[in-house]
């Protein structure tokens, strides 16, 4: 099962995406008819809504009047709280009833308007974010809400940013435009990216990567990107989990595969095998062999790690999955932070990947006439550490 966040500001669209999504097959979990439903005439929730709140946001027809309700909250911090603290939990349950009760191969789309704001992005495999301009936005709230704009642009401002909305986002859908334009995007986003990656996720495989070899200009999301993944990781097999970018990507201006390379440390091989099944859940199914690292003028050829790939099509990752201590895991992050900190050793690795670019046509290839000068980095990177007394670090 693959579960999809979708939010986006208020007035935004993101209705007509979660309807063009459940035209192709989505199970749609809306969190708002869900936050109606647990309040609704007649429930607990309800109840205690009118206890906290008085009997005058309870309308005549005995559900909550919720202009009224919206009015003494809006602006009210505390009184806020104290409705999330009532509605969220209920909603929540809900949420997880509906999930349970999807098909085992369901695409489920849990549309929430407060996803950002209530830190839920780890908790879906992708999170879809739905995006107009604020002028777009008004017009809309105003010819299906009746909304004045000085009402409109207040609610815009009380919620997350687009700047917010965009870090949590993993697909950012404009809404500006025709609702054909949307249709097509949407229906792009589903064939070429939701099926695959729940076919993916449910047969515990890896996607393909690309054997082609193409090197990509630095891309300054490559970092915002990798915290996505972390946090899923962490959510995976425990918030406290050391989880590090590392490789080229996780180098500021330096060209590179756009494939994310991540690192969870492990006290013991053991261990990492006991995380495999929760990876693979999260998306980072292990990729199948035997996979080790060379050692770069440690005793020992070579130490044993484990590969964990990405369901994902659209974003290739590798994570790797080391023992705290062993070489691969030191090297790992001592030529990051060496790279990051001497200019002169990332422009000759740069140029170096120019090179090697031009003589090389395929990605294995590539790999392995890299070799030598990992060689001589790992001589250059350790003289540093030395000269800076540098220490692994996240």
């Amino acid at each position: 099962m693959l579960k999809v966040g979708l939010t986006g500001g208020i007035g935004a669209g993101k209705s007509a995406v979660s309807a063009r999504l459940a035209e192709r097959g989505a199970v749609i979990i809306d969190a708002d008819r869900l936050a109606r439903e647990v309040v609704a005439a007649g429930t607990e929730g309800q109840a205690e809504v009118v206890a906290a709140f008085g009997a005058e946001v309870l309308g005549a027809d005995g559900e909550l009047d919720r202009p009224a309700l919206g009015a003494r909250v809006f602006g009210d911090e505390e009184a806020r709280r104290r409705l999330e603290k009532i509605i969220h939990p209920r909603v929540r349950a809900r949420t997880a009833e509906l999930t349970d009760a999807a098909p085992s191969d369901a695409i489920v789309v849990n549309d929430v308007p407060l996803l950002v704001e209530t830190g839920l992005a780890a908790s879906y495999h992708l999170v879809l974010v739905v995006t107009a301009d604020e002028e777009t936005r008004v017009r809309r709230l105003a010819e299906t809400r009746g909304m004045p704009a000085e009402q409109a642009r207040s609610r815009i401002a009380a919620q997350a940013t687009a700047a917010q909305r965009a870090a949590a986002a993993d697909v950012l859908i404009p809404n500006d435009g025709r609702l054909a334009d949307l249709d097509a995007l949407v229906g792009a986003l589903w064939r070429d990216r939701l099926v695959p990656f729940e076919e993916n996720l449910r047969h515990r495989r890896a996607a393909p990567q690309d054997s082609r070899l193409v090197i990509a200009e630095p891309d300054p999301s490559w970092p915002a990107q990798a915290d996505r993944l972390i946090a899923r990781i962490r959510r995976a097999v425990g918030a406290d989990a050391q989880v590090s970018h590392i490789g080229s990507t996780a180098v500021p201006g330096l060209p590179a595969k756009d494939i994310v390379d991540l690192m969870l440390a492990v006290p013991t091989l053991d261990r990492a095998d006991q995380a495999a099944d929760a990876l693979a859940a999260a998306g980072f199914p292990r990729r199948q062999g035997e996979w080790f690292d060379n050692a770069r003028n440690v005793p020992g050829a070579t130490w044993p790690k484990r590969l964990h790939g990405s369901a994902d099509p659209a974003r290739p990752v590798n994570l790797h999955v080391r023992v705290i201590g062993s070489p691969g895991w030191r090297f790992a992050l001592l030529m990051r932070d060496h790279l990051r900190a001497d200019k002169a050793a990332r422009d000759d690795y740069a140029a170096a990947k120019e090179r090697w670019r031009a003589e090389h046509a395929d990605a294995g290839a590539y790999a392995e006439a890299k070799e030598p000068w990992f060689d001589r980095e790992a001589t250059a990177a350790e003289a540093w550490a030395q000269s800076t007394g540098w220490h692994p670090g996240p």
